[in-house]
This record gives structure tokens, C-alpha cells and sequence, in this order.
């Protein structure tokens, strides 16, 4: 549904291998502490995918991440063949994956639960501040709302439901290409100062980086919040009980999330994993709050 910038989703064809099986040695957790984290190309899971690696690598787990596209990260956390998925928005936008797979799979809880889609502006921005607005101002913004790839569901919903819902068609034009143009456009008006609409959608790091503001939908036609959910494979907290209840309790707020995308982005390319251990070193009282009682493995 929402894809990220600046990073392609690769197509993962089954393997044969399983995820982390076994008996462990030491006390530690019954799957040996191997342990394999599936993770799909948007922000925040590439975010919270190299923050657990990072933690979890320092308490004598070993974790594997593998980028996947959604569908195979549903497959193959059924299947067994992944222990860990953290980016299953329910109950509305996984909700198909979730007829498929919910027999199969365990959900774990959930970690954010205040994903939404958005129509955003910079805060300078001014006289918009409701999606009723866009109308009487298209002009402002060239009668363009800049919007992500076309096989989005953000997109879809903008063009099926919010601009019918308030008489945009006709009026203004929902702009598609990809998050990475739109982040790019968004940044070079914000730099000059320019009126800009946008889609977007929470959590982002964009809201970290610049002073932006969600248009009001009185209309409701972007949907409700949903909750983030991590899911494990079949079995997964009896193998590995410990870890199940540091997940159960785990939680990051707007603030925590977004300045940890922010770094990822900033960092660049193939630096995902060394920003996400420099966040924690930089924020280790949260940290040690979340995985303080985690044991290390073998120990």
C-alpha cells in the first residue's frame, strides 16, 4: 500500500529453508536464537527491522532480515519459512492477508496504532486547512495534488473516494508517479516556500523533517486509524517466550518513530542497520526500557 522512497521491491521466491527452528543451548530460547525477520520496502518497517536486528544481534540472537514484497511476507510467515513480520496494518488495509493467513500465522500485538492515510500541506500554508478547502484554492497549488504510484491504495482512495467526496474532479488532478518524485517535489516547495498538497500518511519520517499539517477530512473519506501488528509464524511464542513478551509490550510513539526513519533516510542507501544502531545508542534509556529484560542468548 505504501511504498518507500528510494528503495525497490524485490520479488522473493519461496525457499527451501525454514525460519529459526531447533532447540537452543545455554537457557536461552527454544529456537536457538536464529531468528528471521521479514520486512516489506515502506519506512517504518525498514526502520523497525534494523532497530530489532540491532538490539537483538547484541543479545545473542542471530538475525537474518529479508526485504520481501507484502503478499510473499504473509506467505512465507505461514509458511514458517519467516519467524517475524512487524508491518500488518489491520484491520482494514492487510485485512485480505489476514482472511488468508490468520489460522496460520500469531498475532503478537500491536506496536503503533495510529497509521493513517493523509492529504498534507507545509504548515505555511495557511488558508488550507480542511480537504473542503481545495476547491475554492486549487489555483494555489495549480490545481494539482501530488500523489505516489498509481497501484498505491493511498491512490486509489484519493481518486475513488476523497475527490469525489469533495467535488474535486473536474477542479484538480491527482498527480502519480512515485513517493520518491513526490518527497523530491515536496522538499523543493518547502525550500522555496510554495504552496504544496500532497498524499502522505502517518508514520512518516517527511513529519520529522519538515513543519507539515493534515488537512481535516470531516467527510472521513480518508478511513480510520489503523493498528500496526507484528506477526509471528505458527509456534513462534513457544519458541521463543521471551522475546514474545518484550514484542507483546513493545511501542514507539510518532516522535520515536519518525526521528528513526529520519536517520535510516538521511544515513543512505545500505546504511539502514548502522543508523538504526546509532538511534539506539543515542536513545538507550528507551531502549533498555523495551528489551532491558530480554536475556542474552546462551547466557
Amino acid at each position: 500500500m505504501l511504498p518507500t522512497v528510494a528503495v525497490a521491491l524485490l520479488v522473493w521466491v519461496t525457499a527451501a529453508c525454514g525460519g529459526g527452528g531447533g532447540e537452543g543451548e545455554g537457557g536461552g530460547e527454544a529456537g536457538g536464537g536464529d531468528l528471521t525477520i521479514g520486512y516489506i520496502a515502506w519506512d517504518e518497517n525498514i526502520a523497525l527491522a534494523n532497530l530489532f536486528k540491532a538490539e537483538l544481534d547484541q543479545r545473542g540472537y542471530n538475525v537474518e532480515l529479508r526485504q520481501l514484497d507484502v503478499a510473499p511476507t504473509w506467505q512465507a510467515v505461514a509458511q514458517g519459512e519467516v519467524d517475524l513480520f512487524q508491518d500488518a496494518w489491520l484491520p482494514t488495509t492487510h485485512s485480505d492477508y489476514w482472511e488468508q493467513y490468520k489460522n496460520q500465522v500469531e498475532d503478537l500485538g500491536v506496536w503503533y496504532d495510529q497509521a493513517t492515510l493523509d492529504i498534507a500541506v507545509p504548515s505555511y500554508v495557511r488558508d488550507v486547512n480542511s480537504l473542503a478547502d481545495l476547491k475554492q484554492h486549487a489555483d494555489m497549488f495549480g490545481g494539482t495534488i501530488t500523489g505516489i504510484e498509481p497501484g498505491a491504495g493511498e491512490t486509489r482512495l484519493v481518486e475513488t473516494k476523497m475527490m469525489p467526496d469533495y467535488g474535486l474532479e473536474g477542479t484538480m488532478t491527482l498527480q502519480k508517479s512515485s513517493t520518491t518524485a513526490m518527497l523530491s517535489a515536496l522538499d523543493s516547495a518547502i525550500a522555496k516556500k510554495e504552496p504544496i498538497v500532497v498524499t502522505l500518511w502517518h508514520p512518516h519520517w517527511a513529519y520529522s523533517r519538515y513543519d507539515l499539517k493534515d488537512l481535516e477530512d470531516p467527510k472521513g473519506s480518508m478511513g480510520e486509524a489503523e493498528e500496526l501488528h507484528m506477526i509471528g509464524r505458527e509456534g513462534f511464542g513457544e519458541d521463543f517466550p521471551e522475546l514474545t513478551k518484550v514484542i507483546e509490550n513493545f511501542r514507539m510513539d510518532d516522535t520515536q518513530l519518525g526521528d528513526l526513519e529520519n536517520a535510516i533516510q538521511q544515513a543512505g542507501s545500505g546504511q539502514e542497520l548502522t543508523a538504526a544502531q546509532q538511534w539506539a545508542e543515542e536513545n538507550k534509556d528507551v531502549m533498555d526500557e523495551a528489551f532491558g529484560s530480554l536475556p542474552k542468548q546462551g547466557a
